[in-house]
């Protein structure tokens, strides 16, 4: 390997670090041939649910190539979401994903991924290249775990060894040459803690999650009525949630994160029940004015609410 592209790898990794990403990893763009069946089968049996996004661009999600011409390398990012103040989660309070606490992660960790890029530009030179957070048809877990940032759990989501799975993943994918990282081994064992706390069953066998019955889908993504079989089963979660991570023992590791922007909003800490039960326009749009729970807008939210409240 040419000592360009050594000193190019390095010089990158050393900015994603100064920029607060906490981990950064390479592999070698290419098909993903090991989840093409995986993929064809999740979405065969309907997994996806209402998410019908999740058909499109098949070819993509599993090609870079695709998405960038040339495209030869996958940067993928690591940025610590794990709050330094968690918001109360007794037998009567609602609750609220942690992702979701402070400032939505598309435009904090979309800004950072700029600059980086801007810096790859300004040092390296012309690199034609795209950023992405979540926005795009890219496999995010199965590239980090191709960088060697972690595996991928039995609950679906990456786990990396030091830090736990509280984590946004992003990627660059670049049609610059770097030097690329080998993937690690699974690290789950024998623990079944995830599938076994998850009150929906959307585990439904180890490494393999039905998103048409996960929480989060329903919270989030689905925008018709939820469906009343799951009703007295969402352990009072109103947007997203966390069981199947805040039971995984990796997370003893997680540290709180460095962003401000990812803080609790100062209105949310004393937030009570009823507080959640007679939120009005005028407050959600000062509470959750930059947060992600705007993806659900206030009556989704409101529908959230009612649908745990009244099966408590």
């Amino acid at each position: 390997m040419s000592l360009q592209i050594q000193e190019n790898t390095r010089k990158i990794k050393q900015k994603a670090l100064e920029l607060g990403f906490d981990f950064c990893g390479i592999s070698k763009a290419g098909f993903l041939e090991e989840e093409a069946p995986r993929l064809e089968n999740w979405l065969k049996n309907q997994m996806h649910g209402k998410m019908h996004y999740m058909e499109n661009y098949f070819d993509k999600r599993l090609d870079p190539r695709l998405l960038v011409d040339d495209a030869k390398s996958v940067i993928s990012l690591l940025f610590n979401y794990y709050p330094a103040e968690k918001l109360p989660e007794g037998q009567d309070d609602l609750k609220l994903s942690k992702y979701a606490y402070g400032t939505d992660y598309h435009f904090v960790v979309k800004e950072k991924l700029k600059e980086l890029l801007a810096f790859i530009h300004l040092e390296i030179g012309e690199v034609g290249g795209r950023a992405f957070v979540d926005s795009a048809p890219v496999m995010d877990k199965v590239w980090a775990k191709k960088g060697g940032l972690g595996w991928v759990g039995k609950h679906s989501n990456l786990i990396n060894r030091q830090m736990g799975s509280f984590f946004f993943i992003a990627e660059l994918i670049l049609d610059l040459p770097l030097e690329t990282d080998g993937p690690i081994k699974d690290y789950c064992g024998t623990c079944t803690r995830c599938i076994d706390a998850c009150p929906t069953d959307a585990i439904v066998e180890p490494y393999v999650v039905d998103g048409s019955k996960c929480i989060s889908y329903f919270t989030i993504e689905l925008k018709e009525a939820i469906p009343t079989e799951v009703k007295g089963k969402f352990d009072n979660w109103v947007f997203g949630c966390d069981i199947c991570q805040d039971v995984c023992p990796w997370n003893r590791f997680s540290k709180p994160n460095q962003e401000p922007q990812f803080n609790l909003h100062p209105d949310l800490e004393d937030f009570s029940k009823k507080d959640w039960q007679e939120i009005t326009q005028e407050v959600f749009q000062v509470i959750f004015k930059k947060s992600a729970v705007k993806r659900t807008k206030l009556e989704g939210l409101k529908r959230n609410i009612e649908f745990v409240v009244n099966n408590l």
